[in-house]
């Protein structure tokens, strides 16, 4: 399912599954089919390169268990499928089993194998579409919980993250809550878009009953072009100044919650994670001179590099720039990282992907970014740094209209961990 769906009317908690996931899993699967009739060679070549894709998804694994999930540090995967779900469990019990459903399906799906077989008479324990054997494709599931679930059906109230709360709408913003926050976020990517598919198909077949689709966005990361930092949809390089995951102290001030004070002890090893669904206007755009576009962003469109440098990677010297006569005062990068002391610990780790959900009811090309980042605080970090961006340049030509803010959850340590129980605990 490509674009963005609501939770579909009609559907009862026992109905989850036919028609909120499973709509969209054709469109991931037809590309690559074309042999033809081409003579053995062609043949030949298709298969050896189908078996080095093979031998390649097959090696793609990130471990499953750990203090921390994976799809937070992990460098971002090709294809990727956000979805949004209100829990339809009726008690805290039943919440807990579904938490552990998930958790059984993530860790096989990322961690790959033959699924067993039920006999001549039960359904396949399996969806097909990987093959017979399930290849772990660089597949990640991050499970994350939105402030819906701490109401008072589950009892949760106390175990809230103390920053977690519903997004709200921000100057310049176009929200449509029926394509805002939720109960709980699977953020699942991988390398490629069926291996995505199959494990959205894999947990939605195993919870039916326990949860409901709310909404859901597909992306991709564009390949870098010609290297370094992939592009948006604009056509520039998005994320250069990202954090560096490698350092473990830097991710312990910006990623990581930190228990005490407004937080309960059990945060430790999770993240904020906001997501904010933004259309990109590009018919606009795309009619905008290209230096008119370089400064409302900063950087130069073919390389990537500040105004003031010559490499995306340069620092773009502000203080040597102190009146804006190169990278102006309200360019985007100027506004979001003004690279001060104060601008330090507001930094964080984005994690974006693209979206492309084909035409809207008007006929207008509907496509944009699903801006993803992990924060240590919601309040010091990414509402901060929104609030500096309102009314920049670029709000004639972006509009966000949806997503949420999340907590994701702290990893499972071992086979017999899941995610979610140092909540529930």
């Amino acid at each position: 399912m490509s674009g963005t769906t609501s939770g579909t009317p009609g559907i009862g908690r026992r109905g989850f599954v036919g028609t909120a996931v499973g709509a969209g899993v054709a469109a991931g699967v037809a590309a690559g089919l074309g042999l033809g009739g081409g003579n053995a060679a062609h043949a030949s070549a298709a298969a050896s390169a189908g078996s080095a894709v093979g031998e390649r998804a097959a090696k793609a694994a990130f471990p499953f268990h750990g203090a921390h999930q994976q799809g937070i540090l992990t460098p971002a995967q090709r294809s990727a499928a956000f979805v949004s779900l209100d829990v339809t469990a009726a008690t805290r019990v039943e919440l807990a089993d579904l938490l552990r459903t998930i958790t059984d399906r993530a860790r096989f799906s990322t961690t790959g194998g033959t699924p067993p077989d039920p006999g001549l008479t039960a359904p396949p324990r399996d969806s097909g579409i990987l093959g017979a054997t399930v290849v772990p494709d660089g597949l990640t599931v991050t499970l994350s919980v939105g402030a819906s679930l701490f109401d008072d059906r589950f009892g949760l109230a106390a175990a809230k993250p103390g920053r977690l709360r519903t997004m709200e709408d921000f100057p310049n913003d176009s929200l449509r809550r029926e394509v805002c926050d939720g109960d709980l976020l699977l953020q699942v990517c991988a390398d490629d878009r069926d291996s995505v598919t199959h494990a959205v198909r894999e947990i939605a077949r195993a919870t039916r009953g326990g949860m409901q689709v709310r909404w859901r966005q597909d992306g991709f990361v564009s390949p870098p072009r010609p290297s370094g930092t992939p592009r948006n949809l604009m056509g520039f390089k998005d994320g250069i100044s990202n954090p560096d995951v490698t350092d473990a102290a830097t991710m312990g001030d910006l990623v990581w919650a930190r228990p005490g004070g407004v937080e309960p002890a059990w945060v430790t090893g999770g993240s904020y994670h906001v997501v904010r669904l933004i259309r990109m206007l590009v018919e606009f755009w795309d009619r905008v001179n290209l230096h008119e576009q370089e400064n409302m962003i900063g950087r130069r469109r073919d390389s990537g590099a500040p105004l003031t440098a010559s490499h995306e990677h340069d620092d773009p010297h502000y203080e040597l720039d102190p009146t804006g006569d190169v990278i102006q005062m309200d360019a985007h990068i100027r506004l979001a990282n003004p690279r001060t002391a104060a601008s330090a610990k507001q930094r964080m780790l984005r994690r974006a992907y693209n979206y492309d959900a084909g035409l809207d009811t008007n006929g207008n090309l509907d496509m944009g970014l699903i801006f993803t980042a992990f924060n240590q605080d919601l309040e010091r970090q990414f509402v901060a740094v929104q609030k500096r961006l309102a009314d920049e340049p670029l709000v004639d030509y972006v509009s966000p209209f949806g997503g949420g803010y999340f907590f994701a959850l702290p990893g499972a340590r071992d086979s017999s961990d899941w995610l979610g129980r140092t909540m529930l605990a």
